[in-house]
């Protein structure tokens, strides 16, 4: 079955479902790392992604983001020259009820019959003014980690600004 698109699943509504010892397989998060770069040092020039707008960002999009700030910035900058963390974590729990297409789906699907839904993936619920991303880097590399932080930007389902700690 096709993944349904982000649209459906952007807007917060209701209260969060995120308790997974009370729900049987949840899909793990397809984020691998949280902390890119080089963790140990701490970077005079620090960056944020700010989110605009209350919304609810997949797992999906979290690792497409990541992958996309720290595939540009490690370019431009070298392994040891940046620290990028990602800064939510997807707790909330989506759901669908899925639905038989095809011939003779009339006869096999039970429509809205107790239509709680399985668990389909995770999300991370954000409001306005939360931080996303950070990138920390040297001072000579402060307009790619801006570019950098603008390819993720791309990734995600609200309007973002980038933010330089002051």
């Amino acid at each position: 079955m096709a993944r349904k698109p982000n649209r459906m699943y952007r807007q917060i509504r209701g209260q969060a479902y995120t308790r997974r010892e009370y729900t049987g397989g949840v899909p793990a998060p397809r984020i691998n790392q949280f902390v890119m770069g080089n963790r140990n040092t701490s970077f005079p020039m620090v960056y944020h992604l700010i989110v605009k707008e209350n919304c609810q960002i997949r797992h999906t999009a979290l690792e497409a983001a990541r992958i996309a700030a720290n595939k540009f910035i490690s370019k431009k900058a070298g392994t040891k020259n940046y620290k990028l963390t990602v800064r939510v974590y997807p707790h909330h729990i989506l759901r669908e009820n899925k639905q038989a297409t095809g011939a003779g789906a009339d006869r096999v699907s039970q429509g809205m019959r107790k239509s709680f839904g399985k668990n389909i993936g995770t999300a991370a619920r954000v409001k306005v003014g939360q931080e996303v991303m950070t990138i920390e880097v040297p001072p000579q590399m402060e307009i790619p980690a801006k570019l950098a932080l603008k390819k993720a930007s791309q990734k995600l389902p609200t309007p973002v600004w980038v933010k330089k700690e002051a």
